[in-house]
């Protein structure tokens, strides 16, 4: 509990052992009487008045302290001194157990995403020295301790050991890494101590950008935030004019048109009631909270949102597109097998290494691993790498080329079909064709899970974009029961079937493009919702993307899916309930049923059961 709740909470505790107090205090005098009820009434709605009349002042009124200010100055003007602060000592301990609420909300997700380290072990010349995390450059050394949480990006150069990634994926299953393995900021050092190459600053590295993320996340507003933003503006000035309606034109009816009873302290009693009931506090306040909560939750599970609009468009997804390469597939790519034309087997990956020495593409670095000896950089005199076809290099004065069919026929070069599924690199010397070799792919354990995980969520449609050849890509959407497949694309391929799926589908529903490479950028930015893979996915698409999966898991999506619809579903249960009981208890007082207390209960106990029910959103163990 913070300073200023325990404060606010003896405020409440002694005005309402003042006004119980004053029950037993027999007096006459109605300036007694006066005094005896301002005390508790300024004691506990001091604030309330203040924040009223500098409303007034920056004419900002008709929010809801001028509302309260109004209905009790109001009661008490009309004598019924005891009805207003009772209003105000019920709507203090309404907006006590609100701020309590969201307190505890905002600890829960702060304490969910507390992955921020405090400092690094540096070693410098056999010395270890505490530093702060931003005085590491890339390229240090820096010691991680059991216990301690890895605090800047990097690769693991002595030791092995067990890492707790929970806070960056929501996988309670430790990760095993040993030397010459890549690790990633906020993972819990567990077994043994190890010593890491940072390769990122600290303000690049995963933990940063996860806090960024999130703390950024409800800057973009989604169309039910902006949709309540709106009412509460257009709506209090009109239930004000209302309230003032009703104190003026019903007595004034009853007395000069039907002759009957001119009671205007009735009618300003009902206005005040009905100033009371109106405030919007339970919609303005919780679904704002709701949206937090659900990207706080989102967060606890790996799925990182990157605002409330996000979510809630998440909540509409009926077509998703998946790129294959990293998403549904490992990305692990290995040499299967050779099939040599006029070079041996050794000659075939010997020169396939040699054009491949510079490539950061998975395939590429599969066929040096494969090679397994040193590069001599002097048999390289150049290398050009044409975009998603392959590579042409000069290599011992040999004109290489290595890629896919398309590049062989650019260069009018026949290949030899291979019936091997997955991955060809076929390779010519100075125009003629030397073999090719096969390079397997595995898909992921939770692949196919995921597919059916979305379908069975109401998905439509989901459909897989690869440059692969048209083989391999309908044998994995084959045995991963994804509804289309697209092979053979360039990045400006996929964009342009991305563009005509959007066409196709309605404007209420949301196509998901899901994607891990620096390809995948422009067609993750162009989807009404990109996902990026965080672990293994490029900073581009990351960078691109609205939600971050932090361990590639594609079963994600669907749990993605299922949060952003329970959050949906928690802000249309605030809003439809706020709004009925407004309805039903603004008639009931302007017909003069209602009294102060139901007033109250249809403000302040609204708002405080909406906010409860807020907090749901923090759950995911359900879904």
């Amino acid at each position: 509990m913070s300073s200023k709740q325990k404060k606010n909470l003896i405020r409440i505790i002694i005005s309402l052992i003042l006004l119980v107090g004053n029950h037993f205090i027999r007096t006459d005098d109605p300036l007694i009487r006066f005094v005896l009820y301002m005390i508790p009434y300024f004691i506990v709605g001091y604030d309330i008045l203040y924040k009223a009349l500098l409303s007034i002042k920056n004419r900002e009124s008709f929010d809801e302290n001028f509302l309260m200010a109004v209905a009790t100055v109001g009661a008490v003007a009309l004598g019924e001194y005891q009805e207003g602060v009772e209003v105000m000592l019920f709507y203090q301990i309404g907006e006590w157990f609100q701020s309590y609420a969201v307190g505890r909300s905002r600890k829960n997700i702060a304490a969910l995403m507390d992955i921020r380290p405090d400092y690094a072990n540096l070693e410098k010349n056999g010395e270890i020295e505490q530093v702060d995390p931003d005085e590491v450059e890339v390229g240090d050394i820096i010691v991680v301790k059991v216990g301690e949480r890895i605090p800047i990006d990097g690769i693991v150069t002595d030791g092995e050991t067990s890492l707790n990634t929970a806070a960056l994926t929501g996988e309670s299953r430790p990760r095993d890494v040993r030397e010459g393995d890549e690790v990633i900021s906020g993972c819990i050092n567990l077994t043994s101590l190890i010593r890491i190459r940072t390769t990122k600053e600290f303000g690049e590295s995963t933990v940063s950008k996860v806090l960024d993320l999130i703390e950024n996340a409800t800057s973009n507003k989604s169309k039910s935030e902006d949709f309540i933003s709106k009412f509460a503006r257009y709506y209090t000035p009109i239930v004000c004019y209302c309230a003032l309606a009703l104190a003026i034109i019903p007595p004034l009816v009853s007395r000069y048109l039907l002759h009957g009873d001119f009671n205007f302290y009735r009618w300003i009693f009902r206005a005040l009631t009905f100033l009371v009931i109106s405030c919007p506090c339970a919609l303005v306040i919780s679904i704002p909270l709701t949206f937090f909560a659900g990207i706080g939750g989102a967060s606890r599970a790996g799925v990182l949102i990157k605002g409330s609009n996000y979510l809630e468009a998440l909540s509409k997804t009926k077509y998703v597109a998946f790129d294959k390469t990293g998403t549904v597939t490992l990305g692990i790519f290995e040499v299967t097998t050779i099939h040599n034309s006029g070079f041996s087997k050794e000659e075939l990956l010997e020169y396939a290494a040699y054009a491949e020495a510079y490539s950061n593409h998975p395939i590429g670095r599969s066929i040096v691993r494969e090679y397994g000896k040193e590069i001599d950089n002097e048999r390289i005199r150049s290398i050009r790498e044409i975009a998603g076809k392959g590579i042409e290099a000069l290599i011992d004065d040999k004109k290489i080329l290595i890629g896919n069919e398309k590049l062989m026929a650019d260069h009018n070069i026949t290949v030899e079909e291979c019936h091997d599924e997955g991955t060809i690199v076929h390779l010519a010397t100075d125009g003629s064709y030397k073999g090719h070799i096969h390079i397997g792919d595995k898909i992921k354990d939770t692949a196919e899970q995921a597919i059916s995980d979305l379908k069975n969520n109401g998905v439509k449609k989901t459909v897989m974009l690869t440059g692969d050849e048209k083989k391999t890509a309908e044998s994995v959407a084959a045995k991963l029961k994804i509804d289309e497949v697209f092979s053979q694309l360039l990045p400006q391929d996929k964009v342009s079937i991305v563009e005509k799926l959007l066409k196709q589908k309605d404007e209420k529903e949301t196509l998901v493009f899901v994607g891990d490479g620096i390809n995948d950028a422009p067609v993750i930015a162009l989807a009404d919702v990109g996902i990026a893979m965080g672990s293994l996915g490029s900073d581009a698409a990351i960078e691109a993307a609205d939600v971050v999966l932090m361990d590639d898991d594609p079963i994600k999506i669907a749990k993605a899916i299922k949060i952003s619809r329970k959050c949906m579903a928690i802000v249309y249960e605030n809003i439809i309930f706020a709004i009925a009981v407004k309805i039903i208890t603004l008639i009931l007082s302007a017909l003069g049923i209602a009294q102060m207390w139901l007033a109250i209960f249809a403000d302040v106990g609204v708002m405080v059961i909406a906010v409860i029910n807020a907090i749901r959103a923090l759950g995911v163990k359900d879904l």
